[in-house]
This record gives structure tokens, C-alpha cells and sequence, in this order.
């Protein structure tokens, strides 16, 4: 009996739908798509029956940032094949959907990357699309990124990523290098903008999401701050109810008082976690090498020679744990920000990331204690999906 094709029922564990945790009930998948959820008293008593024996059952993680994992950087690698690789290193922790992010390099790189993801997203299990984290950025926020790769973006730019048919696109730019007609061209277009990398003023942010732009790329790092006559464009972000903010959980990219302080201004609806991962995320070694640099994890830090940090080394369920054990979020506001809200920013909310009829049943179960205890992509086990 095929795990997608046959009707499963899930049932003895807390199940969070998306929106709230639900008691007492029991999930209702048939042909890799979730059915319904029911009363416990009220489940279907044929097909598989999953007694999952506590915790709490979760539509899968979605990761809008992935560099890497499991050893791989996509920008070494752009290729459908490191997609791949990647989604699966994820996988196993319990990420069922992300968008390889390529950051700033060589145009042949980009070229490549989006022809990957191209390829990816219709044969990679939890390919969903691709994440251009620049060259179109300022050189003033440039954290790890190659200045001699930034530029000002132009028309033909925007032609290759609006031609890109890649899945869903988010790319991050810089006000200071994309001008508003362009930003609006790419909204039109479908691409997720999201400002970051930027010294921008809260009057240019602002002008940005007005031609389109609907995210903010790892809130705090690499931007603009806020003070309180120059709110920057942290300032513009945080005011903003329509704007999405990723955030980077782990403890050392952003301080726990202003991530409190994000959380209480944005409300889970408004706050997407991200891993940012790179090469020693989800099982990979410390050491690894970005565009010739060697770059380290210590500790829970990866850092370049200079000790400028470099990415992250978690997982998204490292960044759930850390905003419940350590933050004190309720846990149906950590998953929310790790399913429903990064669903909805790359307008995949009708397809992943909630329980909900017609949706695929992508999912993932976690003990009480936020240990991972099994993950399904479209009902099926992760395990059956390695054969």
C-alpha cells in the first residue's frame, strides 16, 4: 500500500493547522493531499491508521533563505542536482519546501542558478522556486557578499529574472541600486521583492513598497537601523503591516530583545524565520569555502577570516526551538512563523503550509519536547522518499 495514494489517518498528537493548535482531532490524508481534519471520535477507520503517540503534527517547514546544507553551497554548485541535495539535507530536519538562495557572484553563476531552479522546481522534492540575494545591493551593507560583483540593476536584468520561470523568485535588492520603476516591474511580474543589503532611509523603503516591494531580508543584519530620527529602513519595516520580515533565530545574528521587539511589533502573520543556511547546516562539515574564502563554524557562529559572519548553520527547527525555548513564543506562534506566514509571502499558501483541505500533506511531527519524529512530503514517510 503506497503511503500517498492510500488514506492515512493521523491521529494522537496536538495538531497545528496553520493558524492554531487543535485538540483532539485527527488528520484525514487520501492521494498525498490532506483531506480534512476531523473529531477524534469522528476519524475515518479505514486506510493507514498513524497513532503518532503525542507531540504535535505541523505542516512541513518553509525556508525562504537556503544557501546550503549538508555539505553543498548552491553557489558552487547551481545545478538542479545541488537543489537536490540540499532539499534533502533539509528535509531530514524537517524543511519540506525552501528556495535555494543564490547570493551576489558572477552573472555565468546566476545564469545557472536560475536555470537550476528552473529545472528543480517540477523534479526536487521541496523545490519550490529560487532566492536572488543580489549583486543589486549596497556595497555599504555588503556583509560577506563580493563588492566587485554588485551593480545597479538594469532593464535586462530585470528581463532575465522576470523570464526566469523558476518557481517562485524572491529576489533582495537594495534601494540604492533598483530604481522604482523596476521594482515595480518586477512586483507585476510575480517576484516576491524584499529589501535588504541596503543603507536606506525609511522614506526610500517606504517608497519601495509602495512601487511593490513586500519583504524585508534577515530583519537587523545588513541594513539600515532605527533610531529615532532616522527609523532607517529596520524603522520602515517594523511600521509596515503589510510587510514580511525573515528573521535569523540562532542566537547570534540579532540580539533576543530585538527579536522580542520585531515579534511584538509584527505579530507571527508578519515575522517569516529563515535558516540562511550554509554547507555545515543540516549535517554538514564546519569548513567550507564561499567565491575562495574559507569560512569556519564556531561554536553556533560561521564566520570569515575577519569574523564577519557569514550565513547561518541552523536548521528552521533550530530557529523554532530557539524562539520557544529561548524567547519564550507560544509554539503555535514559532510554527506559524516557520509554515502559514512564508507560505503566504511566496504565494504558495494554496498549495503548502497549512492544514487544509486540498493542500499537499507535507508535514512534520514533533515530540513534546520539539524533537523531530517524522516527516511526510506529500504523505510520504521522508525515509521512502530516499529509496
Amino acid at each position: 500500500m503506497s503511503g500517498a495514494s492510500a488514506r492515512q489517518v493521523f491521529y494522537g498528537a496536538r495538531l497545528f493547522d496553520g493558524a492554531a493548535l487543535r485538540e483532539d482531532c485527527a488528520l484525514v490524508v487520501e492521494d498525498g493531499a490532506v483531506r480534512g481534519i476531523v473529531g477524534l471520535a469522528e476519524r475515518p477507520r479505514g486506510g493507514a491508521q498513524r497513532d503518532l503517540g503525542g507531540g504535535v503534527l505541523s505542516p512541513g517547514f518553509v525556508d525562504w533563505q537556503v544557501n546550503g546544507g549538508g555539505g553543498v553551497l548552491f553557489n558552487a554548485t547551481p545545478t538542479p542536482e545541488a537543489i537536490s541535495a540540499i532539499a534533502s539535507a533539509h528535509r531530514r530536519e524537517g524543511t519540506t519546501a525552501i528556495l535555494p538562495t543564490v547570493i551576489t557572484d558572477a552573472p555565468e553563476v546566476l545564469a545557472a542558478a536560475l536555470e537550476a531552479a528552473r529545472e528543480a522546481a517540477g523534479s526536487a522534492p521541496g523545490a519550490f522556486g529560487v532566492h536572488v540575494e543580489g549583486p543589486y545591493i549596497d556595497a555599504r551593507r555588503k556583509g560577506v557578499h563580493r563588492p566587485e560583483f554588485m551593480r545597479v540593476m538594469r532593464e535586462e536584468d530585470a528581463d532575465q529574472l522576470v523570464a526566469a520561470e523558476a518557481g517562485a523568485m524572491v529576489v533582495t535588492l537594495a534601494p540604492s541600486a533598483v530604481g522604482l520603476d523596476l521594482i515595480a516591474r518586477l512586483a507585476a511580474a510575480g517576484v516576491i521583492v524584499s529589501l535588504g543589503h541596503a543603507e536606506a532611509s525609511a522614506e526610500e523603503a517606504k517608497a519601495c513598497f509602495a512601487a511593490g516591494a513586500r519583504a524585508v531580508t534577515h530583519l537587523f543584519n545588513a541594513m539600515s537601523q532605527l533610531s529615532s530620527r532616522a527609523p532607517g529602513l529596520v524603522g520602515a519595516a517594523l511600521a509596515d503591516p503589510h510587510v514580511v520580515c525573515g528573521l535569523i533565530a540562532d542566537g547570534h545574528h540579532v540580539h533576543d530583545a530585538a527579536m522580542r521587539a520585531a515579534f511584538n511589533a509584527k505579530g507571527a502573520s508578519g515575522m517569516a524565520l529563515v535558516s540562511d543556511a550554509m554547507p555545515p547546516a543540516a549535517g554538514g562539515p564546519p569548513v567550507f569555502t564561499l567565491q575562495g574564502r574559507r569560512m569556519t563554524r564556531l561554536g553556533g557562529r560561521l564566520v570569515d577570516e575577519n569574523g564577519t559572519l557569514a550565513g547561518a548553520a541552523i536548521t528552521m527547527l533550530d530557529a523554532v526551538r530557539y524562539v520557544v525555548a529561548t524567547l519564550g513564543l507560544p509554539l503555535a506562534d514559532a510554527l506559524r512563523m516557520a509554515t502559514s506566514t512564508p507560505a503566504r509571502l511566496l504565494r504558495l499558501d494554496g498549495r503548502i503550509g497549512r492544514l487544509a483541505p486540498g493542500l499537499r500533506a507535507d508535514l512534520v511531527h514533533l515530540s513534546d519536547d520539539l524533537g523531530l519524529a517524522g516527516v511526510w512530503i506529500g504523505g510520504r514517510r521522508e525515509r521512502e522518499l530516499e529509496r
